[in-house]
């Protein structure tokens, strides 16, 4: 495909909206992809990074190789994603140490409304979807409870947290974000761009590259052979980890009641929910035309 150096601009663009996304739990990059009408393109360029290319790199044929994976659109995209994840980094780090409460409300409101608009993409609710919804949901709350409030900050660790939440975002809906949140690790990664930490970042985007290049064919499989079983788990595995998002919370890091903050939080909560209904309405509209 020829593109012009404003193309590239505008896709640099559009990915400046996705790191946005990415960097906000319960919102998708993948969705604002589907917006932009990028995300097919974004699909397809992340399958051509196989064994038929990479083939192409080792044996020196860069140009080959860069035009096979559609190098300039994923550089462009990429880079659009960096500077905003750059950008917001210190921002959402800054607003999580000083008013916790009123970002986790916010970030409720997304992951609900979210659980919700995954849910309605299941064409058919049989005995199948519903019991895979609830066991999606069962075992995200048992592991939202069963986790310790600290997990590993090996880089073992860090790598698998790459690998697990990139994948969240080739699915709209799916936050990668959120993943992290449910992992332990949102805060620590985030502290980490933030202070431009080389060793984690760095790890952490090689788990990212592997987990994205390799589960996104084995995804794409479940979803186009059982997709509305797929959906179901996911669907029920966000609402089974809104346990881990709520806002209130007591010095043992345990849910309680609502007692300070209680109007300012429902109000961001109501917000977060009408963000990504206003995304979800405009990610259909797109789909209808």
């Amino acid at each position: 495909m020829n593109r012009s150096l404003k193309d590239y601009g505008l896709i640099t663009l559009k990915g400046v909206g996705m790191g946005a996304a990415d960097v906000v739990p319960g919102v998708s990059g993948g969705t604002i992809a589907f917006i932009v009408g990028i995300y097919e393109e974004l699909l397809d360029s992340i399958k051509s990074i196989n064994g038929s290319s990479l083939k192409l790199f080792f044996s020196g044929k860069i140009g080959a190789f860069w035009k096979a994976i559609n190098g300039n659109f994923l550089f462009s995209l990429v880079f659009g994603i960096a500077v905003s994840i750059f950008s917001l980094a210190k921002l959402i780090t800054h607003l999580l140490e000083t008013q916790p409460i009123l970002v986790w409300s916010f970030f409720f409101g997304l992951v609900l409304a979210s659980t919700l608009f995954v849910s309605k993409d299941i064409k058919r609710w049989d005995w199948k979807t519903i019991i895979c919804f609830i066991v999606g949901a069962v075992i995200a709350y048992y592991i939202t409870v069963a986790t310790p409030a600290e997990t590993p900050n090996g880089l073992w660790f860090i790598f698998l947290c790459g690998a697990i939440a990139i994948c969240a975002m080739i699915l709209p809906g799916i936050s990668g974000s959120f993943i992290l949140v449910l992992l332990g690790k949102y805060y620590y990664v985030m502290e980490a761009v933030k202070n431009f930490d080389l060793v984690i970042i760095l790890v952490f985007l090689c788990g990212a590259a592997i987990g994205i290049t390799s589960f996104a064919r084995f995804l794409s499989f479940l979803l186009r052979r059982y997709h509305d079983t797929t959906i179901a788990v996911l669907a029920g595995f966000m609402l089974g980890s809104l346990n881990k998002v709520w806002p209130w919370k007591s010095e043992a890091l345990t849910n309680t009641l609502p007692d300070q903050y209680i109007w300012e939080g429902l109000g961001l909560m109501v917000i977060g929910f009408a963000l990504v209904y206003f995304l979800e309405r405009l990610s259909g509209n797109k789909a209808e035309s």
